[in-house]
C-alpha cells in the first residue's frame, strides 16, 4: 500500500546538517510517509549517512544521481514518489513536530487546494556568516511571508516576492506531475512554480498558521550564492507572468514609482517589447517628464488610465501601504487591476 505522503529531499554535500534533517523528518508521527532522498552526486559524507539511516528505517529510500543540480534532483525524485502528497524538505532544515500530519489532514479536508505550506521560523546556522543587513532583510521577508495564510492573500501578493517558503510546502502529487514539476531555467525554480500554478493555472495554495518548519540560514546557501536567485532573476520571472497572463486583459499597464525598483521593472518589460502607458509619481518635479518612453503623471491623472493594469513598484519601508491607499482612493482594486510588485 503506497504511503500518504512522500517527503522529497534533494541533497548535495550536506553531511554537516543531514542527520538533524533526517531525525526531524523520520520522527514525524500521525501520517504514513516515505522519504525519497536524492543524493545529487555528493562527494562528502552524505552517502554514508544516508546508507546508515536507510538500514535503520525502511521508510527512507535513497537514490543517487550524477551531480546535475537542484531541479534535476527534484524531478528525478518526483518521478519516484508514491504518495498522494509530496512534501518538500531541505537537507539543512528541521521539520517541526506535527508538520506532515497537519498538512496532509488539511489537504484531505480541503480538496480545492493544490497544496499547503506552513509558517516558518528562521535560525542562523552556527558560523553562518550572514551580515546584519542581510539578517534584517531576511527577517522582514519572513514576517511578510508568514503574514500570508490564505489563498487570496498569497495570490494578491505573489508579484511582490515568493509568498511561500519552498521546503515548507506540501503539494498534491498529481498537480506537480500534470504541470511538469520544476523547470530548469536561469531563475528561481520555486517562485516560477508558484506563478505557474497560481497565475498560469488558477490553482490555490494555502498556508497553515502553525509554525511547523525551521528554516536554517547561512551565507553560503543556494538562495544567497546562486545567480538564479538574484533580484534581477526574480523580477524577470514575475514580469514574464504579468506580460503573458494578466496584461492581455488590459489595453496597457501603468507603473507606480520611478525609483530604482520601478526602473528595474520597466527594463524587464522593455526586454519583452513592452513600455508602460504612464508612470505615476507623487514628486511634483518629475510630473510631465518622460522616463523610458512613458509620461510621468500625478495622482490626479490616474483616472485617465483606470482601464489599465496598475503595478506598484516602490520598495522602501512603508511605501507599499501608502501606494495601496492611493490606488484604492483612485478606485483601483488590488488583485484585479492593481498589484504590488515590490
Amino acid at each position: 500500500m503506497p504511503p500518504t505522503v512522500s517527503v522529497l529531499l534533494p541533497i548535495y554535500n550536506a553531511a554537516e546538517t543531514l542527520s538533524a534533517a533526517l531525525d526531524s523528518t523520520l520522527s514525524q508521527a500521525g501520517a504514513g510517509f516515505e522519504v525519497v532522498a536524492v543524493d545529487d552526486g555528493s562527494v562528502d559524507g552524505t552517502s554514508k549517512i544516508l546508507a546508515e539511516y536507510a538500514v535503520r528505517d525502511p521508510r527512507l529510500r535513497c537514490l543517487r544521481i550524477a551531480h546535475s543540480g537542484l531541479v534535476a534532483a527534484l524531478n528525478f525524485g518526483l518521478a519516484r514518489c508514491r504518495g498522494e502528497f509530496v512534501a518538500r524538505m531541505d537537507s539543512d532544515d528541521i521539520m517541526l513536530p506535527g508538520r506532515l500530519s497537519k498538512q496532509a489532514a488539511y489537504l484531505q479536508k480541503h480538496p480545492g487546494l493544490a497544496g499547503v505550506a506552513c509558517r516558518v521560523r528562521r535560525e542562523i546556522l552556527p558560523g553562518g556568516g550572514i551580515p546584519p543587513e542581510l539578517t534584517e532583510g531576511a527577517r522582514r521577508y519572513l514576517d511578510w511571508n508568514n503574514s500570508l495564510t490564505t489563498p487570496e492573500a498569497i495570490r494578491r501578493e505573489i508579484f511582490i516576492e515568493s509568498p511561500l517558503v519552498h521546503p515548507s510546502l506540501m503539494l498534491r502529487r498529481t498537480v506537480l506531475v500534470e504541470n511538469g514539476g520544476w523547470r530548469e531555467f536561469d531563475g528561481p525554480e520555486d517562485y516560477e512554480l508558484w506563478l505557474r500554478l497560481i497565475v498560469g493555472q488558477g490553482l490555490k495554495l494555502g498556508k497553515l498558521r502553525s509554525v511547523l518548519h525551521l528554516w536554517r540560514d547561512r551565507a553560503d546557501s543556494l538562495t544567497r550564492t546562486d545567480e538564479r536567485y538574484r533580484q534581477a532573476a526574480f523580477v524577470a520571472t514575475k514580469v514574464r507572468y504579468l506580460a503573458e497572463y494578466l496584461l492581455p486583459d488590459f489595453p496597457g499597464f501603468v507603473v507606480w514609482g520611478a525609483g530604482p525598483v520601478g526602473k528595474e521593472l520597466m527594463r524587464a518589460f522593455r526586454r519583452l517589447g513592452k513600455v508602460p502607458a504612464a508612470i505615476v509619481e507623487v514628486h511634483p518635479r518629475r510630473i510631465g517628464e518622460s522616463i523610458a518612453g512613458a509620461i510621468v503623471v500625478g495622482l490626479d491623472e490616474v483616472e485617465r488610465f483606470r482601464d489599465y493594469l496598475h503595478l506598484g513598484a516602490v520598495g522602501q519601508p512603508g511605501a507599499r501601504e501608502r501606494i495601496r491607499q492611493q490606488a484604492a482612493q483612485a478606485g483601483l482594486v488590488e488583485g484585479e487591476n492593481f498589484f504590488c510588485c515590490a
